[in-house]
């Protein structure tokens, strides 16, 4: 072979592996990471770019509030052989803005081509307005946070934490663990009031007191300064450290002007494949919401499990070309704290029925929504078989008795009618 005709074929070589856009996914949280790894399983052999805010390995945000808070893990990155699976990661890539007219995202390091665009940009949590440059004032969201409470709890400060929600109650636990005084304060007369029923929630509030946590209710924030909090009321809290637990926000801010439809709440309105309003563009995860029509209503899901599925039904749908796989799962997400297991799955908005199961001051109970007869959510606190079979009445619509559910000595199972 000639000089010439080897220089030809090199360069025809590298046009055919020259990349073209392909799917580019933004956001590489669990979401992103599950959707690029879907894309492969499902069978895509085009490009996948994924791009990363932060400089880390992708990680998992679970473990954050427990065992890398704790230090009893470094990180939790994903074990995923990106390059293997031909996967171009670009981290520290933060996305400002998408020019839908040209297919283009812009990022700080210049314009990103892409054919076939996925938002999965999670969300950011919410911060107490005046506390943003108060030493001592945390939040718990990335591995960079962790990092800097992993000392803060070594050094067994007396700690505060604003919020009784799902993030609050486990940062309490891991302080505990710590061995931090803990004292928690929540603007609302109850724990989980944005998650769950009051009678639900009371027996959840005990917990603080047995774990020897101070828990204070109707308790609003007037201001944070170094070394203490300021309470509505006068009251002033000492604080070694406070951590702000009060809920997050679809990251979407960036997307203003871009044409994608996003709700009152910030989240991308997708439809039922996880399409957004921009062809060729999907998202999934924290940040949008889907229609469930088991649930008759639009869903934002903030939880693990959501991140997991939902890429499997964008992978599907783009290596189709076509809508060929709705989304409408049964939601799902456990919590742990002060030494329970707590378990939920479905959606009890529209429930008409709330049934116990068990004694909700012993240390295992669930509780059961129906509407009509058809089991519609379960919470399950050291009950995970309820939660596992529950969880497969909910996805089959099948009947129950009401009266075998409410019986505790009765498998769900069993409470088919």
């Amino acid at each position: 072979m000639s000089e010439q005709t080897q220089q030809q074929t090199q360069q025809q070589t590298e046009q055919t592996e020259q990349p073209g856009p392909g799917v580019v996914i933004v956001g590489a949280g669990m979401a992103g990471v599950q959707t690029a790894v879907a894309l492969r399983d499902q069978g895509w052999t085009g490009p996948v770019t994924l791009l990363g805010a932060e400089p880390h390995q992708p990680y998992d945000r679970p473990p954050l509030s427990k065992a890398v808070l704790l230090g009893k893990a470094e990180d939790s990155a994903f074990d995923v052989d990106f390059e293997g699976l031909r996967i171009t990661l670009r981290l520290g890539t933060e996305v400002t803005g998408l020019r839908a007219a040209d297919r283009e995202l812009d990022t700080e390091a210049g314009p990103v081509p892409y054919e076939v665009l996925v938002l999965a940009t999670g969300a950011t949590p919410l911060t107490l307005p005046g506390t943003e440059g108060v030493p001592g004032v945390h939040l718990l969201r990335t591995l960079d946070d962790a990092a800097r409470l992993r000392p803060v709890l070594a050094a067994a400060p007396g700690v505060v934490v604003v919020g009784a929600g799902w993030i609050g109650a486990e940062f309490a636990t891991a302080a505990r663990e710590a061995g931090c005084a803990v004292t928690v304060v929540e603007a609302a007369d109850r724990v989980l009031a944005g998650a769950l029923p009051a009678e639900v929630a009371a027996p959840m509030a005990r917990w603080y007191e047995g774990a020897g946590a101070t828990l204070l209710t109707g308790a609003k924030v007037a201001g944070i300064e170094e070394g203490r909090v300021l309470l509505a009321d006068g009251r002033e809290l000492p604080a070694g450290a406070v951590v702000v637990g009060i809920g997050a926000r679809p990251a979407t801010d960036w997307l203003a002007g871009s044409g994608v439809e996003r709700g009152p709440d910030g989240s991308v309105t997708a439809d039922a494949h996880l399409r957004t309003s921009l062809p060729g563009v999907y998202a999934v995860g924290d940040c949008s919401s889907f229609p469930s029509a088991r649930y008759g209503t639009r869903l934002l899901v903030h939880h693990w499990d959501n991140a997991l599925q939902g890429p499997r039904a964008v992978a599907a749908n783009i290596v189709a070309g076509e809508a060929v796989q709705a989304y409408d799962p049964v939601p799902y997400f456990w919590s742990e704290q002060f030494g329970r297991f707590v378990q939920y799955a479905g959606h009890h908005g529209g429930a008409d029925t709330l049934l116990w199961r068990g004694d909700p001051d012993g240390d295992t109970w669930s509780v059961c929504w129906l509407r009509g007869d058809v089991l519609v959510a379960v919470l399950a606190v050291g009950r995970p078989r309820d939660l596992a079979q529950g969880r497969k009445l909910i996805e089959s619509g099948t009947p129950v008795d009401p009266a075998k559910v409410a019986d505790p000595g009765v498998p769900l199972k069993s409470a088919a009618a």
